[in-house]
């Protein structure tokens, strides 16, 4: 007789290009009999994203070729606790029969608690979660948010049947809280690489290099992220002012409120013929651009994981980081240690881009290397270890249920009580 599938329910915030494809071979997965849950369609649907400063809605399938169910939120859709607050996961999970729950909103999130009540409640859910954070440092810097982390954090991913960790940063950093290794299960930030490459291999090249005003010997450094303080584009604008690269191009793709700023620096430092500004870029337009760059940088302060880094490696484009980007140690770390800068040092930084002026063959090569480096970071192995971790969890509720039973069965019957 065929082992049981593992009926198992993800809640996820909201619909996100990255994690479809992984929802949609977990629904394949012969192990799994697997559910999604959302607490918002954002980015399926048009809305307002304050980062970006526009009304995004992505442009690739995000619904597609799972089950899913979205559950009413009653919060304001903000980061606050109450931002979500979808009181209808309470019935989903108690009702459901489900053997594991995985929530990815963040445990500062109403409905992060009510889901980890209710699968408690049913006595038989294991209840899976974690965090993509590298450091206990907040995006703000402030000290009391590391304190509150260094005493709560222990005792929250204890909580958890079993910590789902997306990079080997965040594996380490949960490790240093005491948590046992064996609870910990990493499961790899991934894109879905046979569809960048697919895309990628699609580009004209030469003709989206020449609607920038680039030739075949113009060496093109992109920028992709949202343009906001954490990213620090900034800091590259400034180093490519410094590398002096006469035969170089500088393309900023996103948007966001530092966008003014940086073509007015643009300007006073001279450049403003030298770089360009894309604007936002939906998802099935970027793997023309990361085709058309020479190299992509990455310069961010606070960066957990970056899947940009993915995105532009599936595409054969190098990708210089700052020691800040989580990406940093598992992608970029293994194929070329030399792009790895300390963060926020600009001279560094420009002292790499002067050396990409003779090396652009270097560069093809090393972007060869990157793209064959994703094949071990993929969407198969996440969903490989989703499910390992899945019977990790489930095994220590059965072995939780059956030490509560013997413990039961061990005790001397109660006598009788007499009626009345």
């Amino acid at each position: 007789m065929s082992e049981r599938r593992l009926r198992v329910l993800t809640i996820a915030s909201h619909p996100v290009q990255y994690s479809s494809p992984i929802f949609r071979l977990m629904a394949q997965h012969p192990r799994l009999d697997s559910h999604v849950a959302y607490c918002s369609l954002r980015g399926a649907e048009a809305g307002h994203d304050p980062e970006f400063g526009r009304t995004v809605k992505w442009d690739v399938p995000l619904l597609d070729g799972y089950s899913w169910t979205q559950v009413p939120n009653q919060g304001a859709g903000s980061e606050s606790f109450f931002g979500l607050n979808n009181p209808g996961l309470w019935k989903l999970i108690r009702t459901g029969h489900f053997d594991a729950v995985i929530c990815h909103t963040g445990y500062i999130r109403a409905s992060f608690w009510i889901s980890y009540f209710a699968a408690k409640s049913t006595g038989a859910s294991a209840f899976l979660f974690g965090t993509d954070a590298t450091t206990l440092l907040s995006r703000s810097h402030r000290q009391w948010k590391r304190l509150v982390k260094r005493i709560v954090w222990p005792l929250l991913f204890r909580l958890a049947d079993q910590v789902l960790v997306p990079s080997s940063g965040t594996r380490d950093l949960i490790l240093s809280l005491g948590i046992a290794h064996e609870r910990i299960t990493l499961t790899p930030y991934a894109v879905d690489n046979d569809w960048w490459a697919a895309q990628s291999a699609m580009v004209d090249r030469h003709a989206v290099r020449s609607s920038w005003g680039a030739t075949s010997a113009t060496t093109v450094i992109l920028f992709c992220a949202k343009l906001q303080p954490w990213k620090r584009p900034a800091d590259l604008l400034r180093a490519f002012a410094k590398a002096n690269l006469p035969d170089a191009l500088l393309v900023f793709a996103g948007e966001g409120s530092l966008r003014q700023d940086l073509e007015a620096q643009a300007a006073s430092l001279g450049i403003s013929s030298y770089v360009r500004f894309l604007g936002f870029v939906n998802q099935s337009q970027l793997p023309a651009v990361y085709t058309s760059a020479d190299v992509m940088v990455l310069p961010s302060e606070y960066e957990p994981f970056a899947v940009v880094v993915n995105e532009a490696m599936c595409c054969g484009c190098p990708v210089i980081v700052s020691d800040r980007v989580g990406a940093a140690r598992d992608l970029v770390a293994p194929i070329c240690p030399q792009f790895i800068f300390p963060c926020g040092d600009t001279n560094a930084l420009s002292e790499i881009l002067i050396r990409l002026r003779n090396g652009r063959a270097d560069l093809k090569e090393v972007g060869h290397q990157a793209a064959m480096h994703l094949r071990t970071w993929s969407p198969e192995r996440n969903t490989a270890m989703t499910v390992e971790a899945i019977e990790r969890a489930t095994a220590r509720m059965r072995g939780r249920s059956l030490h509560t039973s013997s413990s039961i069965s061990s005790k001397p019957a109660a006598s009788p009580t007499r009626q009345q």
